[in-house]
């Protein structure tokens, strides 16, 4: 059951102090780690931003393992114990190229999806599923990197680094920080009319501070909250996610020794995580690009989902668009609070030739899931910019893998210059220049927003966050709703 906040509260532990060699050496030794993926499938390389720069994607990973003695003190039926762990509960952390903005998507347990074949450690292999399945259910095939590799397939997003946290380690980190705010707008108790099922969680109308079980017990609730849905547990997730960082960037938390010491013993031996991240050094690096982020620019948001029929009732499965483009928003980091970066990119350091000299190639990338490519716009827009002196320029007509937005790639430094110098000629906004290695040259992607002749429509390159995401401020004091069949 991991929280963001248990887990990222590790990196900002860890990124706060610092300890000697002998207990920097016993950290490190606390860090269990794994596999990145588990899948056969390459991840996409980063596209750098016009700076040079690249995002940077934490898969964090919620377990309900119930393997160990301190896990099974902390519920579940029995005969889930020792049984293959689910993933409860995932979160993507998106923190952009330049560090403005942080971006968060939760997916919820009950997705429905197709599993990739995942190979485990030990050489068992799990293949690809043929139907839908629970999208938690990828922990038990084979690790960590199998709920990795199941991302990727759905979303197209390469993931760098996972994080994973078991119920102990939640209540350790809750005990270790001290208590939490977090807040109901009624009396709660998370608890059938039989005395059974649900959390158990039982709060006070207001602000509570939560620690240990108790926290462990609202990051678990769905009966209660709201609908009772899987929806309304991830919203809560969130609301403790905003909550913890708040109480962090305070400084109350890491101002005693002791108490600091305690956070880095139980955010250690709290994780498991990629090879990536296997030591206390890398986890600070980490630490020390999260908090470039301002908590006002940290947006929190589900997954889009609708939910499933007959035999699937009750689970949920990805909506379809509304899915898919928070999904692109995130591959072509583009914030989900809508705002625009302030931090202006570099200039870039190789100047740019004279436009006559500049060779660039343009495709057609205009077709969509519904809509076939506009014959004739890649040799329109090659038309426009030999009109601004780009003699060079041809037409890439073996290519016309589809584009949601038009972008320009250069392959490296020395040709930033002029691919900038492109965009500015067709008034295409830097930010969609990138550099990429799957380019060997200039190559300019003439996308589905700009299938109509004439200058490109800026104002259609623009995108917003879709409101079936829930997106939420960092910001923001949120209160959750009580069901009123769950009061007392």
């Amino acid at each position: 059951m991991l929280r963001w906040g248990s887990a990222v509260l590790a990196v900002l532990i860890l990124g706060a102090g610092g300890a000697g060699y002998l207990y920097y050496e016993h950290l490190n030794g606390n860090i269990r780690k794994e596999d990145l993926t588990l899948g056969d499938k390459r991840m996409a390389d980063h596209k750098a931003n016009a700076a040079g720069q690249t995002p940077l994607n934490i898969l964090l990973i919620g377990s309900d393992a119930r393997d160990s003695e301190a896990n099974q003190k902390l519920g579940g039926a029995k005969e889930t114990f020792g049984a293959p762990p689910l993933a409860d509960v995932q979160m993507l952390l998106h923190l952009s190229a330049d560090r403005s903005n942080l971006s968060v998507v939760s997916m919820p347990r009950d997705t429905m999806l197709k599993m990739p074949k995942c190979t485990a450690p030990d050489g068992e292999v799990f293949p690809a599923s043929t139907r839908d399945v629970q999208t938690n259910q990828s922990l038990g095939r084979g690790g960590p990197g199998c709920t990795v590799a199941t991302w990727y397939e759905l979303t197209g997003i390469r993931i760098d680094h996972f994080m994973m946290i078991d119920f102990a380690g939640v209540v350790s980190m809750a005990d270790a920080i001290g208590g939490v705010p977090v807040c109901v707008t009624d009396n709660v108790y998370s608890r059938g009319a039989d005395g059974r099922g649900g959390s158990g969680l039982k709060l006070e109308k207001g602000t509570t501070y939560v620690k240990g079980e108790q926290a462990l017990q609202w990051l678990r609730t769905r009966y209660g909250f709201e609908d009772g849905s899987d929806l309304a547990r991830a919203k809560a997730q969130h609301q403790y996610m905003n909550a913890m960082v708040r109480e962090l960037r305070k400084g109350t938390k890491l101002t005693d020794p002791g108490k600091l010491m305690n956070l880095a013993e139980a955010a250690t031996n709290a994780l498991t995580v990629d090879k990536g991240l296997d030591t206390v050094k890398k986890l600070y690096d980490l630490a020390e690009e999260l908090k470039k982020v301002p908590t006002k620019r940290i947006t929190m948001s589900t997954m889009p989902n609708v939910y499933g029929t007959g035999v699937n009732a009750g689970r949920v499965y990805p909506k379809a668009g509304d899915a898919e483009q928070l999904f692109r928003m995130v591959r072509e980091d583009m914030p989900l609070d809508g705002k625009a970066s302030k931090r202006k990119p570099e200039e870039p350091k190789d100047p740019s030739a004279p436009v006559g000299e500049i060779a660039v190639a343009v495709r057609n990338g205009t077709a969509t899931d519904t809509l076939g490519p506009v014959s004739g716009r890649a040799g329109g827009v090659a038309d426009q910019l030999k009109e601004a002196g780009f003699v060079r320029t041809t037409v890439d007509s073996d290519n016309v893998t589809k584009s949601a937005r038009t972008g320009i790639l250069y392959p490296s430094a020395d040709l930033e210059g002029d691919a900038q110098a492109v965009a500015k000629a067709l008034g295409i906004p830097i930010s969609q220049v990138k550099r990429s290695t799957e380019v060997s040259g200039i190559s300019l992607a003439v996308g589905a927003d700009w299938r109509e002749d004439g200058p490109y429509p800026v104002s259609k390159g623009k995108e917003k966050t879709p409101e079936s995401a829930g997106a939420l401020n960092g910001e923001e004091k949120g209160c959750m709703q009580v069901d009123p069949n769950y009061t007392w």
